[in-house]
């Protein structure tokens, strides 16, 4: 097989990575807990916690884990934003060598219920705000033990307290609910602080986190993602940022913006357990769809690195708040999870003097497979190219390499690749190929300098007439229409062209009428690629990582 990116690699990376460090990710937790002590490991509402407090934290809650009975292998979900919490019940579950079940805060009973009974978790710690989803489907999971935790668990008391009664009373973001056997976050950890923890050895193969696919093409599935394939995510990403990164002052801590929920992938193995590994400090974002109070809070610091959607970064550039933010110290703008659309990486470069770097991966690779250089001062319209010991092939229907510059599937090898869907082999036989690669479902093509590029998405590629018309590209000419934020475009029923594209719209200028979006699509895409119908609306559907629900659309 052709590496055509080999040549064009950054100065120092090297191509394959060096042998692992670890055997598991409670070894990599226990190096950062010895090597970072007194660092800084979280910041959050104000609050700092060290990676020895973490330390302490989650041995305290890994102890209460195993008194309760669970036992190595166990499943644990956790349904909580951005809080405290997260990291300290990811490192106690993981050094307990249970396995990580990331679960979105914002499902509903039906989704909730799905993934508890396909993961078969055992025990749940889930934030009060979401507890009556719980209550909702309880019956129908095999969940046994449930631990409730509040915005306000590891504030200081008096602000904790503060916090969750302006949640509860004021702002009334907390629905009654009805657990009878929840333990409170609080009460758990006092009962673990008087209980023995005994350290479980776990191995590179074992199973360390089910990550739920978002579900935007279908029924959600569990990636199974071994402690092996995110160590090796992890060692890649710091590879790879090496450029970007090696530009921070000497003696100064990297500080990392995490916006971008844990429960997601990219959140969990970017942000979290890099972060771990290099002894940086993230700043938590509980909200990130709250702009103003997002920026409000990166005001208080100088901050090296921003993992994001194309969604937050045109969000955040644009609010009128955000020249009071000091972008100054920004090395690395990185985009991932959704396409970053050429007009706002120009306004994000505009804005903060840092190019978005676009990245592309998926929960199925841990997620990280693709990248372009950290070093590059100008946004590049690609994927950029296979991180170390990663191979991308373009390949046809029956699993074929096509020929460089043709359109064709992506697929990925490499030591990231989950080992399958959690209790699916069907399913996972539909995407591994013979010999070992993921087949994505994203339509892509290589060029002559090993640069991948995305046209689209398989399942949501639209026929017209026989033409393949991809919502991308519609997408990417719209939001280039002064006035339009966003767009999105789907397939809609056409009795003379079998599919049609209709547009959703998010306008800024509320003067905009849809002949004027219809006319500038006529200046810009050719005739079946125009939508036939354009419908405004005052948001479009999202993932919680802000990624653009097309499902939802056509639904």
């Amino acid at each position: 097989m052709q590496k055509p990116w080999l040549q064009h690699y950054p100065a120092d990376v090297p191509a394959e990575l060096p042998d692992f460090p670890y055997r598991s990710l409670a070894e990599l937790l226990d190096e950062a807990f010895a090597k970072h002590g007194d660092l800084p490991a979280f910041h959050f509402m104000g609050t700092t916690m060290s990676f020895r407090e973490l330390d302490e934290q989650s041995r305290i809650f890994a102890a209460y884990l195993q008194s309760l009975g669970l036992e190595q292998g166990d499943r644990v979900a956790l349904m909580m934003p951005n809080v405290l919490q997260y990291p300290v019940a990811v490192a106690g579950v993981l050094r307990a060598g249970m396995v990580v079940v990331n679960t979105n805060p914002l499902y509903t009973p039906r989704e909730l219920s799905h993934q508890l009974k396909d993961s078969g978790a055992r025990a749940i710690v889930i934030l009060e705000n979401m507890a009556k989803t719980l209550e909702t489907c309880r019956a129908e999971t095999p969940v046994e033990h449930v631990v409730v935790a509040t915005i306000g668990d590891m504030l200081p008391t008096v602000k904790g307290f503060i916090v969750n009664f302006v949640l509860r009373k004021v702002k009334k973001l907390v629905p009654d609910f009805d657990l009878p056997d929840a333990v409170p976050f609080k009460a758990a950890m006092a009962e673990g602080r008087d209980r023995p923890f005994t350290p479980v050895a776990s191995d590179r193969s074992d199973v360390a986190v089910l990550q739920y696919t978002g579900g935007t093409t279908g029924v959600s599935k569990g990636a199974t993602l071994t402690h092996g394939n995110i160590i090796a995510n992890v060692l890649q990403s710091e590879l790879w940022n090496m450029p970007a990164m090696k530009h921070i002052p000497a003696g100064e801590q990297q500080l990392t913006v995490c916006a971008l929920p844990l429960y997601h992938i990219f959140g969990f193995t970017v942000n979290m357990m890099l972060s771990m590994r290099t002894g940086g400090c993230n700043i938590l974002i509980l909200n990130p769809r709250d702009i103003a109070a997002t920026l409000k809070e990166l005001k208080k610091y100088k901050f090296h690195s921003l993992p994001a959607v194309n969604t937050l970064f045109g969000a955040l550039a644009r609010h009128k708040d955000a020249g009071a933010v000091d972008w100054s110290h920004l090395k690395l703008s990185l985009g991932g999870g959704m396409a970053v659309q050429a007009a706002t990486a120009e306004l994000w470069k505009k804005r903060t003097g840092c190019s978005i770097c676009e990245g592309y991966g998926l929960s199925e690779t841990a997620p990280s497979a693709c990248c372009n250089p950290t070093d590059a001062t100008e946004y590049s319209g690609t994927i950029g190219m296979p991180i170390p010991s990663t191979e991308l092939r373009i390949i046809d229907d029956d699993g074929e390499e096509l020929p460089m510059g043709e359109r064709g599937e992506i697929a990925i090898r490499g030591p990231q690749v989950m080992v399958g869907y959690w209790n699916r082999p069907d399913e996972t036989a539909k995407v591994m190929t013979k010999d070992g690669f993921f087949r994505t479902g994203d339509i892509g093509v290589m060029d002559e300098r090993g640069q991948f590029k995305i046209v689209d998405r398989k399942k949501d590629m639209i026929n017209v007439s026989g033409f393949n018309v991809y919502p991308n590209e519609i997408e990417e000419v719209v939001t280039r229409m002064p006035g339009i934020v966003e767009a999105a475009a789907i397939a809609i029923p056409d009795e003379n062209s079998g599919e049609a594209v209709k547009l959703f719209v998010v306008a800024s200028d509320p003067q905009i009428t849809a002949v004027q979006v219809k006319a500038f699509c006529k200046d810009n895409l050719t005739g079946y690629k125009r939508p036939s119908a354009v419908e405004f609306k005052d948001e479009l559907p999202k993932t919680g990582v802000g990624k653009v629900l097309r499902r939802a659309l056509r639904d």
